[in-house]
């Protein structure tokens, strides 16, 4: 298959309207080409392409950055001698000076299929900004390497951050490309988008199920998105980041597993098969210790569960991570109904709104934990009717069927 990039710099025919267009892109450490040369190096290399800036997301154009909300400053590319813009800096929106870089800005990101993910609110506010400033937006498409399953509850509107770009569930399901077309559709936006589309993509093929497998080696998207397995896990693990909970980043399996040093892991996971098993099909839950190196509990001794979906007990249709950490926080919530939970911070600079509820877009999950008499059929009820609107709603924009 072909992703989009491949296909930009393969076909001299698609490039023929950016001739004598000053060309900008918008990558990160991903942002591969087969051979593994990074994009940005690709498109210098052409010489009908004249390209005159690059912008970099969250964790940086080149992934300098670590850890969350840790920002990279504009820099001016050594090699290249063309401005560097950072859209998690100063600003998360670029600016009329940056605009004013380029006629056409190429967007090539690996996304991880998850509306938490900060990449898909920067590719709103970049076609935002194209829209203000006449400028055109071309998504070089890339696949969702979680397939096209989706789950969770949408975002309620004034629950919008920059996790949370718009009304989603937290496993969406599209690609960038595909995402363009809904941000353009929904936001009612006149600006000249378009997608070079992949060729060959079959997201319901295994063993990949959304990401070619074994043919295309797998590049960290941000630094805490290792493999595969992580992207799978990720739209329930994610959640981890609001609560007090470990999720295993200063380990090598970091949004994997979660733990902290005074759980119990075996009564929780017997719990979890009690109130919803169901829930837990599709992947493998193994008890397990683990010490992060860095970040919450550093230094400590953690019990946890990991969720294994690497093996031949993977199904990828019956795999269900928002659904299966939901019940984990459910679980906890039963055994010991004080546990400090809950994690109280200026999440993703967001004042004033617990994390957990930020992430989520609502502060429904939360609600649903909390209350002693909700069962898992209420949070199924909500989760299955948001579910059912989205698969509808995204249909018109699908481009790969």
């Amino acid at each position: 298959m072909k992703f989009g990039i491949d296909r930009l710099v393969g076909e001299g025919e698609l490039r023929r309207a950016l001739a004598g267009r000053r060309v900008a892109l918008l990558a990160h450490p991903a942002s591969v080409m087969p051979d593994l040369s990074h994009s940005l190096d690709a498109l210098a290399s052409l010489p009908d392409l004249r390209l005159a800036a690059a912008f970099g997301p969250q964790h940086g154009l080149r992934g300098d950055k670590q850890d969350n909300m840790v920002e990279s400053p504009d820099y001016v590319d050594p090699r290249l001698g063309i401005p560097v813009y950072s859209l998690y800096g100063e600003v998360r929106r670029p600016t009329g000076a940056m605009m004013d870089s380029f006629d056409v800005l190429l967007v090539d990101l690996q996304d991880l299929g998850c509306r938490i993910y900060t990449f898909i609110t920067t590719l709103r506010y970049v076609l935002e900004a194209a829209a203000k400033h006449g400028k055109s937006v071309w998504v070089l498409d890339r696949p969702n390497p979680v397939g096209r399953p989706a789950e969770g509850t949408r975002l309620v509107a004034g629950w919008e951050s920059f996790v949370g770009a718009g009304s989603l569930p937290m496993r969406h399901g599209l690609t960038m490309g595909e995402l363009a077309q809904w941000f353009v559709r929904t936001l009612q936006l006149d600006v000249d988008c378009r997608v070079i589309a992949m060729a060959g993509w079959q997201p319901e093929a295994g063993p990949g199920y959304g990401w070619p497998l074994p043919t295309r080696s797998w590049i960290n998207p941000s630094p805490n998105a290792p493999n595969v397995s992580m992207a799978r896990c990720y739209a329930g693990t994610v959640m981890l980041e609001g609560t007090t909970l470990s999720e295993g980043r200063g380990t090598t399996r970091p949004l994997e597993l979660f733990g902290a040093p005074d759980l119990d892991a075996r009564k929780l996971l017997a719990r979890m098969q009690a109130l919803a098993p169901g829930w837990l099909k599709g992947c493998v839950l193994r008890e397990c210790w683990f010490e992060p190196t860095f970040h919450k509990h550093v230094g400590k001794l953690c019990a946890g569960l990991q969720i294994h979906v690497d093996d031949g007990a993977y199904d990828h249709a019956a795999f269900r991570p928002w659904r299966l950490q939901s019940l984990a926080f459910k679980a906890i919530r039963q055994l010991r109904p004080d546990y400090d939970l809950w994690r109280d911070f200026p999440y993703e600079y967001e004042h004033g709104k617990l994390a957990i509820d930020v992430i989520n877009g609502s502060e429904l999950l939360r609600e649903w934990v909390d209350d002693r008499a909700a069962a898992p059929g209420d949070l199924d009820a909500l989760s299955l009717r948001d579910e059912r609107s989205w698969l509808e709603e995204r249909e018109p924009v699908l481009l790969y069927r």
